[in-house]
């Protein structure tokens, strides 16, 4: 068989592709894969990187607007739209797919459009609680729209297209539980852990809020911390740590740059800190962890938040927005939570209940009963 897969712009559109890419071709390896990214995107690096054919087409986004600039950006966009289109169809006619599937990014429209009107199969994953502009395009046209959250059912118009699957997670999240990642980390059983992460990037208000609470850890506290600054501001947070908290080593503090070994890390984890990204949720709920999220304000169409507010009403998570807490109202809800055991396992109980359970295999099934039908 011969599937293509479409995503690009951020690694929570493309690791879902590569997980249900990976599956396939664990259970048939004579299967065929092709990819089909945006030039000059990390798609384009990390795609390669796991054996696997891309293309790269020249797209760009709607931006949101009225003034001049946008309406000049926005009419580029349908030119690349339609350009993208023609080159889309070409490519699907010399690869021959049995299905084609985008699991995010503005990518997904022409491509998954041409498959449309070449009568190709198509299908379409939206791992945000809200879908975003290009599924709100896709869904009245490709065969079947897979959900990352049951609860985004309510935005669309064709339920009988819907399936309700989950947002796949690596398959590394499979090997560890909470006492051999612990173990592994060098913590012994009963200490609590705390990870702080927030993106291979970073972010600036965070590392800001970090760099006034770990001075404040000193070993006395309830728990140990994994901090991930990211790489535009662990060497500054570096710097000024090595002035503030010269002892957090021995303090039960380890700041990286950044977490090489997430599925360990977070297995090992009691309470994490992070943003609300759609594969963050998906593996937070996976693993069932309680989580305090500080949504990222810069998201298109506010998608974090409206990622959070879903397992906060869920009972999962607690929502805080950049702003609304300093450091130490930040370290002392961490603690009140840690030393609330049964809030703990409450959350835990919460976050799974939003988990599909393996959505990887959910969706291999899915593409295989619409390339038989």
């Amino acid at each position: 068989m011969k599937f293509v897969f479409t995503c690009g712009g951020t690694a929570g559109h493309i690791n879902p592709a590569l997980a249900v890419a990976g599956r396939l071709r664990e259970l048939m390896p004579d299967t065929e894969f092709l990819f089909i990214g945006v030039e000059g995107k990390m798609e384009m690096n990390l795609v390669p990187r796991e054996g696997y054919e891309i293309r790269g087409l020249n797209m760009t986004y709607i931006q949101r607007g009225h003034d001049l600039a946008a309406v000049r950006h926005n009419l580029e966009t349908l030119h690349n739209v339609a350009r993208s289109t023609r080159e889309a169809k070409a490519i699907l006619r010399e690869f021959k797919p049995d299905a084609v599937i985008g699991t995010g990014g503005y990518i997904c429209y022409p491509v998954l459009a041409a498959a449309s009107e070449l009568h190709i199969p198509t299908l379409v994953h939206e791992s945000n609680a809200v879908p975003g502009l290009t599924t709100k395009l896709l869904a009245d046209r490709v065969d079947r729209v897979m959900l990352g959250l049951e609860e985004s059912r309510q935005y669309y118009r064709h339920p009988d297209r819907l399936t309700f699957t989950g947002t796949p997670v690596r398959g590394e999240f499979d090997r560890y539980d909470q006492a051999r990642a612990k173990a592994e980390l060098g913590l012994k059983p009963d200490e609590k852990l705390v990870v702080s992460v927030w993106g291979s990037l970073g972010a600036s208000h965070m590392n800001h809020v970090m760099a006034e609470l770990i001075p404040q850890l000193d070993g006395t506290q309830n728990f140990r911390m994994i901090h991930a600054a990211g790489s535009l501001y662990y060497k500054d947070l570096m710097a000024g740590l090595r002035e503030t908290a010269p002892n957090m080593g021995a303090a039960g503090v380890e700041v990286r740059e950044f977490i090489f070994d997430m599925p360990r890390v977070m297995a090992a984890a009691d309470l994490i800190l992070c943003r609300a990204g759609a594969s963050t949720i998906s593996e937070l709920c996976y693993l069932g962890k309680p989580v305090i999220m500080v949504p990222s304000p810069n998201v298109t169409n506010n998608h974090h938040e409206k990622n959070a507010r879903v397992l906060e009403r869920a009972g999962g998570a607690e929502v805080l927005l950049e702003g609304e807490f300093d450091a130490q109202s930040l370290l002392r809800r961490m603690k009140e939570l840690l030393a609330d055991a049964n809030r703990l396992e409450a959350m835990s109980a919460a976050m799974r209940s939003l988990s599909a359970g393996n959505a990887t295999d959910r969706i291999v099934d899915i593409i295989l009963e619409i390339c038989k039908q």
